[in-house]
């Protein structure tokens, strides 16, 4: 395998120009070693950076490793090996252009592979051969029981029963309004149920074939995975394989019905190291207006077993902290704080990742004299709580939630991209009254501290939709098309990339029902 690149005494710097630059100035080895892909409508990335890309049919047809090795990132891995800058990478660009002593993404996403690995991107592989994976992160389709509010269509089988049944929500103006005004037909081209998905089959047959053997990690998101077939032909699959030596990780939502928890409790037993991430960020009713479908008592005695009866590696919360997570924060960590230190470890481990988009539901949205108030709290629960790890308060997560009350104390705009506050606040009075609505919740008895300001925010009214926009984000990555145009100039064949054909329109009983019968049955 080779040294792990980075060394013990090295910096980051020292290390980015003693081997990433060294195969070029322009090289990450994320985009041979990684990717996500999502199977249930056939686009992939790299990074979590740059937008995700169409997988064409016809390159799968010919080739099952095409699911990450496109033409198009192969057109990529070029420019990197001729130190060529790809515009898709821009976030990295930019800040390795404000100083030689700035390090962006790519070193990091680097720094997980050996020097080897790294040289034979170069040196073996190159970028026309096809490369087998290290790292994938994989989503079989969006089929999800929850439908939180900062979530849509493209994710949720739930969501899209939402705009099916109601219609694009109306009266929203801000960056983030295309999000709630489409079905996520892009997203399921083969239905519910994958069946005929030509991009998982192409998955099986890698997996089965080399990526078992190559693969160092794996994880699987959704949706909520569990309500997926092809998700349990995996459990199946190690069940019958406990000698993979492949890490593997998984997000669910931990709300599904009983019965399928059951069967997840017993799958963490298959595993040498079975890693679980879940995502909750607020307590009791905030908890369950935030995220639709949780039960919040229900969550919480879920976590505890997984804890005591699971065989978990590590238990990971992923918080998103929105506008609305923020007046029960500090009693949702005294309630992680009970569990690390009922099972005296440091799980769960709580992130606290700031959501940006849609930037209405964003904490800059909030005023400032409530943003102040909120990150005066969670200082205190901080100051309250820590004592340098002992309780299983560990220092990465008091960091992130010092960062947290810096950025609710400075942040005034949370991305570049972001609209005006007026049109942030008139969608958040927008979205959330229809929310009501939709999901038969009340917003000001939720957060009775925000109905002064709630009810002052007037209501905006525009033309109506009379139908959902195409909400397929990759048919806009508008990097493809410069790219291919380059390729043909130096001589590719190539063939089109195709567009996803619309959404099965069937009824379907209850889907985890549904799943229960096939795992008693296979």
């Amino acid at each position: 395998m080779g040294i792990i690149a980075k060394k013990h005494d090295e910096s980051y710097q020292e290390y980015r120009d003693r081997v990433v630059n060294k195969v070029s100035p322009a090289f990450c080895g994320a985009k041979w070693y990684n990717a996500t892909i999502w199977l249930g409508n056939g686009t992939t990335a790299s990074c979590h950076h740059p937008p995700a890309h169409k997988i064409p049919l016809e390159e799968v047809a010919m080739n099952h490793k095409a699911i990450h090795n496109t033409q198009y990132k192969k057109l990529i891995r070029k420019q990197m090996l001729e130190g060529e800058r790809p515009k898709e990478c821009e976030y990295c660009w930019k800040i390795e252009d404000m100083g030689e002593d700035k390090i962006s993404d790519r070193v990091f996403k680097s720094v997980i592979y050996s020097d080897e690995e790294l040289e034979q991107c170069k040196a073996l592989y190159g970028w026309e051969k096809d490369v087998d994976l290290r790292t994938l992160e994989i989503a079989f389709d969006p089929n999800c029981n929850f439908a939180c509010s900062y979530c849509n269509a493209s994710f949720s089988t739930t969501w899209q029963n939402d705009i099916k049944k109601n219609g694009p929500y109306q009266n929203l103006v801000s960056d983030g309004a295309a999000a709630f005004q489409h079905d996520g037909g892009h997203a399921m081209p083969y239905g519910k149920k994958n069946e005929g998905n030509p991009y998982v089959e192409a998955f099986w047959k890698w997996w089965e074939g080399e990526l078992q053997h190559t693969l160092r990690e794996l994880r699987v998101t959704g949706g909520e995975p569990t309500m997926s077939q092809d998700f349990w032909k995996l459990m199946k699959w190690w069940e019958q394989h406990p000698e993979c030596n492949v890490e593997f990780a998984m997000n669910s939502n931990l709300g599904q019905k009983q019965e399928l928890f059951e069967e997840l409790l017993k799958a963490t037993h298959s595993f040498k190291n079975f890693h679980l991430y879940t995502s909750c960020e607020a307590t009791g009713s905030n908890a369950e207006y935030i995220r639709d479908g949780l039960v919040w008592e229900k969550w919480l005695v879920n976590m505890d077993r997984i804890l005591g009866e699971g065989k978990v590696t590590s238990l990971n919360c992923m918080m998103t902290i929105n506008a609305l997570c923020l007046f029960t924060l500090p009693e949702f960590m005294d309630e992680m704080l009970k569990l690390k230190i009922k099972y005296k470890t440091q799980s769960p481990v709580c992130s606290f990742n700031i959501l940006r988009f849609p930037s209405f539901q964003s904490i800059v949205t909030l005023p400032k004299e409530i943003r102040l108030e909120r990150a005066d709290a969670i200082e205190a629960w901080i100051n309250k709580n820590w004592n340098n790890g002992e309780n299983g308060f560990i220092e990465w997560e008091k960091d992130s939630m010092t960062r947290l009350v810096t950025y609710l104390r400075e942040v005034e705009e949370g991305h570049r991209h972001t609209s005006s506050k007026e049109s942030r606040e008139r969608d958040f009075k927008s979205f959330y009254t229809q929310y009501d609505i939709r999901r038969n919740k009340n917003f000001v008895e939720t957060f009775p501290i925000l109905k002064k300001w709630f009810d002052s925010i007037p209501m905006t009214h525009l033309e109506q939709l009379k139908g959902v926009v195409d909400g397929d984000d990759a048919k806009s990555n508008r990097y493809v098309d410069e790219v291919m145009d380059t390729a043909k100039k130096e001589g590719w064949i190539l063939n089109p990339q195709w567009a996803n054909p619309g959404a099965q329109d069937y009824v379907e009983p209850d889907q985890q029902d549904e799943m229960l019968d096939y795992i008693k049955n296979n």
